[in-house]
């Protein structure tokens, strides 16, 4: 598969942009690979047009992740991998998110493969996605406190630690 490059950056975007005026806002190019910020608002009708576009095919959305860039606002970037099969070509779209207010709309409805991706990100970041059909813990007990990839989360965690007493003393006899 080979690599975005610039000239599919422009494609992407003009063609988000003849769609929606506001559905692009920034264009980065690092490295032959092509991101795209989209505002949170216009997230998923953007992905359903990257899909639905004959020109675009964007079929396959391979990667869903999040980064937590406390204690910049917004705190949060969320990253989806799309990929055009037929074309050979891949985006990445970003929709950066307020830490007071992490929600925003699920792409199950548009990549049904996002479900699992999105659970995922809200067990670990806590991001809430409008719309999905089963959002819950997928990797940590439902009783857990907090979201561990969070970079506020305590390295200890919320939970007390038993003492362990004797046990890993080291005895000055061998």
């Amino acid at each position: 598969m080979k690599e975005s490059s610039s000239q599919n950056a422009n494609v992407v975007a003009e063609r988000l942009r003849a769609w929606n005026s506001k559905a692009v806002a920034e264009v980065i190019q690092f490295r032959d690979e092509t991101t795209i910020v989209i505002p949170r608002e216009f997230l998923r009708a953007s992905a359903e047009h990257c899909r639905q576009d004959a020109k675009l095919r964007y079929d396959l959305l391979s990667a869903a992740t999040c980064v937590d860039r406390f204690p910049h606002e917004p705190r949060f970037e969320l990253n989806y991998q799309l990929v055009s099969i037929p074309r050979r070509e891949r985006v990445r779209l970003k929709v950066r998110v307020s830490g007071n207010d992490p929600v925003v709309d699920s792409l199950v409805p548009v990549w049904p493969g996002a479900n699992w991706l999105e659970r995922e990100i809200f067990d670990l970041f806590g991001i809430r996605f409008n719309g999905h059909p089963d959002l819950r813990r997928i990797l940590l007990p439902d009783d857990w406190e907090g979201h561990p990839l969070r970079r506020d989360y305590p390295v200890e965690g919320y939970r007390d630690v038993p003492s362990t007493g004797e046990l890993f003393r080291k005895s000055s006899t061998p």
